[in-house]
């Protein structure tokens, strides 16, 4: 028996359009999924899925889960037929779109593998089944979530002439974030037609769209450096603008980040592809932190608490 784990995330801004040449700014999460790998008796392999979820997370991506063991398995050359095992999910995080939620299972699932069948596979290489994992919930994935729950960290991200890259952002002090779920599971793998549709409409808004979201991100890591958090909710807020004006958000992130601000946060908007999952509210301090989420869950969110640039 083996035992895997990788970290969820939270991306801070760029999220949606880093296949187009954005950049985004992500950060893990200390919140992990934990898969184990059990040989057993039969023929194939079987999935217990012991996560917490988001209601009805877990059966909307069933069908895409499968996909994705299946070419976890076809990629790292094991033959489940000959060799039958067992795969247990489980750990801290919470399974919802929005926090990596499937990458950290497809990380945590490679890790498990590579122990279980003796591999010896690098971390980079563990990145890269987990990337291939992806492609069943994304379509073509960008690789921001896989990188995240592989290496942890602050990170800045971009995809330039098809070539994956990350930096480790660094800043002075930690910060504390809250994130809260919509209830609405979004399928990520429609993102790219959604996109493509709204670059038909009008090419030129949504070029200067894209152009000005780059701008934010390269101020947001500035800013991060400096530990100027105020100006990095200031251009959460306004990039939350652009998502809205996209129809990358949602009345209930809509309503859950005008809550958080209303609460004192520095900056909220959505993060992951959109249009559900969750939102992020930046809360620096305790005392912040947890009058956002208490606010948040007297209304029956799912919340989660977490600091950024802690171990």
């Amino acid at each position: 028996m083996s035992v895997g784990t990788a970290f969820g995330k939270t991306i801070l801004i760029g999220d949606q359009f880093v296949m187009r040449g954005v950049p985004a700014i992500v950060s893990a999460l200390s919140y992990e999924t934990e898969a184990t790998v059990e040989r057993i008796d039969g023929e194939g392999w079987i999935l217990e899925d012991n996560r917490k979820e988001v209601p009805g997370y877990k059966e909307k991506k069933k069908e895409k889960q499968v996909d994705s063991i299946n070419r976890i398995l076809d990629v790292m050359e094991i033959d489940a037929k000959k060799t039958p095992i067992k795969i247990i999910y489980g750990g801290s995080l919470l399974a919802g779109s929005g926090v990596g939620a499937s990458a950290a299972s497809c990380v945590s699932l490679a890790r498990a593998l590579n122990e279980e069948f003796n591999k010896g596979l690098s971390i980079d290489e563990i990145n890269h089944v987990g990337w291939e994992g992806e492609f069943a919930y994304h379509g073509t994935p960008s690789g921001v979530d896989n990188t995240a729950s592989t290496y942890g960290g602050l990170l800045f991200y971009k995809v330039e002439n098809e070539q994956k890259s990350f930096e480790k952002i660094k800043i002075k002090a930690p910060f504390e974030i809250v994130l809260a779920n919509s209830g609405v599971t979004a399928d990520t793998s429609t993102l790219g037609s959604f996109l493509d549709t709204e670059k038909e409409k009008d090419p030129k808004l949504f070029s200067d769209r894209l152009n000005a979201t780059k701008e934010q991100v390269y101020e947001m890591r500035k800013r991060l450096e400096a530990g100027d958090l105020e100006k990095v909710g200031a251009i959460m807020v306004e990039n939350h603008k652009i998502l809205i004006n996209m129809g990358l958000s949602h009345e209930k992130l809509i309503y859950l980040c005008n809550m958080a601000l209303e609460k004192g946060a520095l900056g909220a908007k959505v993060t992951g592809g959109g249009r559900g999952g969750y939102m992020i509210a930046l809360t620096p301090g305790k005392d912040l932190q947890n009058a956002v989420a208490s606010a948040m869950e007297d209304e029956g969110y799912k919340v989660i608490q977490a600091t950024i640039g802690g171990n």
